[in-house]
């Protein structure tokens, strides 16, 4: 009796302790001499003399103890008191983010911190689960946009659909946060989104997009058992069916659309704007992660990567800052412990008149090397593809003017089609595709067009990422 009052004893001295340390406001203790130093006494003193009196039986008592907290953590339901370990994490997440200082950055130690901005969670699971695994440790937020004005609202109507996301963050099994907006429209939502999220050295620097097409998309809800029926109730009330009814239906082909296509292409641009790196997935519904990974695949998957601005057959550069950021992210994701068994496929373009071809594979094959990525070069002879190209038509000044105005609007359908044809047949087991993303026209007029050209691009082509990168994310130095 005597060992386990002493336990208890300690255990208040220890609670004491942790609420201390914690920092927290509302723990105001009256006893006047109160320290960390006298908690810490308290605890040294119960156990020395629990081991004085009876060491078998003190032993025994502090298993048990452990025994009982760890059930207390893992079986009981969400409690009243609210919970010391988040105190705790609170205090030190924020002395470690103050140490964590952004002039302190380098590229070395560059990783994805990623902003997913999401209309509706029904249709864009699959790609949440995959951009979790493009995250490589760093930030995951998944952003949303809702219209409408907090001047005719009564309250802000953001504040309670937290919980639903959170829920949905937890059935998903991905790491993530979540921020939600009000806005007049989806682009000034993003743009505040975009400035805001994070903390400190924390903050998004790519921003992921879904693809704007005219495809109806599929209910997740409806495909995944974890949303079926009444059961499955989370600790803070949220169960299968409010989660449902929650978010909206899924959108069918006749109704308008909330965002218009000239409004998607100027988020890409301001989020280039902003110096932020941009990632648009496409075909991610027909990702079936389940099947993908069985251990009945008999084949194995790949990876295929086309670091090459296909819009400008001229530049077979493969050492740009856009070019090294998308082989980066699909090295990333061959990293993570899913997709390691995938082959990652490296297409080089050339064509059949380059006498310097095997000198571009090599060097090609010297840089893999240097970024210490593992993959397979494949050369791809687009003789055919090049020749629809409008500056075929040009000398080599009037080529390099051209490309220098940055004459897009003149790339024709043919050639756009006969580049998706290109990608669609070097398929072999692909499970997802990394493309390299144009930067949009600087006239806005044109940004309808632009995305009539990407839309042609990766047409038909099953899962497939658009990638255009801006900040440099790999170092050859020690």
């Amino acid at each position: 009796v005597t060992i386990f009052y002493l336990m208890a004893y300690a255990a208040v001295d220890l609670a004491c302790l942790a609420l201390e340390w914690a920092s927290a406001p509302n723990f105001r203790p009256t006893f006047q001499v109160f320290s960390w130093h006298t908690c810490l006494l308290g605890i040294v003193s119960c156990f020395v003399m629990m081991f004085l009196i009876n060491p078998a039986y003190a032993s025994g008592s502090i298993v048990l103890m452990i025994i009982l907290l760890g059930f207390i953590h893992y079986r009981s339901s969400t409690s009243s008191w609210g919970y010391i370990s988040q105190a705790l994490i609170f205090h030190q997440v924020r002395k470690y983010l103050l140490l964590l200082d952004v002039r302190k950055e380098h590229v070395k130690f560059w990783r994805p911190q990623i902003l997913l901005m999401v209309a509706n969670p029904r249709t864009s699971c699959e790609l949440i689960q995959f951009v979790n695994d493009l995250k490589k440790g760093g930030l995951y937020v998944l952003g949303h946009v809702q219209i409408g004005d907090l001047d005719t609202m009564p309250s802000d109507p953001m504040q309670p659909q937290y919980n639903f996301w959170l829920s949905l963050v937890d059935k998903l099994g991905v790491k993530a946060f979540v921020d939600l907006t009000l806005s007049p429209s989806v682009r000034q939502g993003t743009q505040h989104l975009l400035r805001i999220t994070g903390l400190g050295g924390m903050k998004p620097n790519t921003l992921v997009l879904g693809f704007y097409d005219n495809c109806t998309p599929d209910d997740y809800f409806l495909l995944d058992p974890a949303f079926h029926g009444s059961m499955g109730n989370d600790s803070f009330g949220v169960d299968n069916i409010s989660l449902q009814a929650h978010f909206a239906p899924v959108r069918d082909g006749e109704t308008t659309k909330a965002l218009r296509a000239s409004e998607y292409v100027a988020i890409i641009s301001d989020a280039i704007k902003m110096h932020k790196n941009v990632c648009l997935g496409r075909y991610f519904h027909l990702l079936n992660r389940k099947d993908l990974f069985s251990k009945k695949q008999n084949e194995r998957l790949s990876i295929d990567v086309w670091p090459l601005n296909l819009w400008r057959p001229d530049s077979t550069n493969y050492v740009d800052v856009c070019s090294l950021f998308l082989l980066q992210m699909a090295c990333i994701l061959n990293m993570v412990s899913s997709w390691k068994t995938a082959r990652m496929r490296i297409f080089l373009c050339v064509e059949s008149g380059d006498q310097g071809w095997i000198r571009k594979e090599e060097k090609l094959r010297e840089l893999l090397d240097k970024l210490r990525i593992k993959a397979t070069i494949k050369v791809v002879t687009w003789d055919s593809v090049v020749a629809l190209h409008w500056s075929k038509r040009l000398s080599k000044e009037q080529q390099q003017e051209a490309f220098t105005n940055l004459n897009v609007i003149r790339i024709t359908d043919d050639y756009l089609t006969a580049v998706n044809r290109m990608v669609y047949e070097q398929t072999f087991s692909t499970a997802v595709r990394f493309l390299y993303l144009p930067r949009p026209p600087a006239d806005t007029s044109r940004y309808e067009r632009y995305l009539e050209q990407l839309d042609i691009m990766s047409k038909d082509l099953g899962p497939t990422i658009l990638v255009h990168g801006l900040t440099p994310v790999t170092c050859t130095e020690l």
